[in-house]
C-alpha cells in the first residue's frame, strides 16, 4: 500500500505542476484558453490573477514532492497537510467556479490522502 500510496501522491503534484505551467505560462494562449474555457479577452485581462493561482498549484505540488522526500514523520505530515489542502480548495472550487474541480482536483487528492491514511 506504500508504494500506491506514494505514486498518487506524486501523480497528484504532477497534476498541479502541469496547472502552474497552463496557470502561468499558457493562460493567455489558445491552449490555455481551451482547457479553462475563456475567452481571448478575458484570458488577456485575468493572467495575473491566473498567475497568481499557478503560484499557488506550485506550492501545492512542492509541498507534496516534499512529502515524497523526507522521512517519516515529515513525510506522512507533509503529504496529509497538502493533500487536505487541495481536497479544501477542490470541494471550494468546486461549489464556487465549476463542479469539474471536485473531479480533477478534489477526488485524485481524496484518493491520494485515503491512501497515504492507509499506508501509514
Amino acid at each position: 500500500m506504500h508504494i500506491t500510496a506514494q505514486v498518487l501522491v506524486a501523480l497528484v503534484a504532477l497534476v498541479h505542476a502541469y496547472f502552474l505551467v497552463l496557470e502561468m505560462f499558457l493562460w493567455d494562449t489558445d491552449r490555455g484558453r481551451k482547457a479553462f474555457g475563456t475567452t481571448p479577452a478575458f484570458s488577456r485581462e485575468s493572467a495575473t490573477l491566473a498567475a497568481n493561482q499557478g503560484l499557488y498549484n506550485g506550492f501545492m505540488a512542492a509541498g507534496l514532492v516534499w512529502g515524497l522526500l523526507a522521512g517519516d514523520p515529515v513525510a506522512f505530515q507533509a503529504q496529509v497537510f497538502f493533500l487536505s489542502c487541495l481536497i479544501v480548495a477542490g470541494v471550494y472550487g468546486a461549489a464556487t467556479v465549476s463542479r469539474k474541480i471536485l473531479s480533477v482536483q478534489a477526488v485524485p487528492s481524496a484518493l491520494a490522502l485515503g491512501a497515504v491514511l492507509l499506508a501509514g
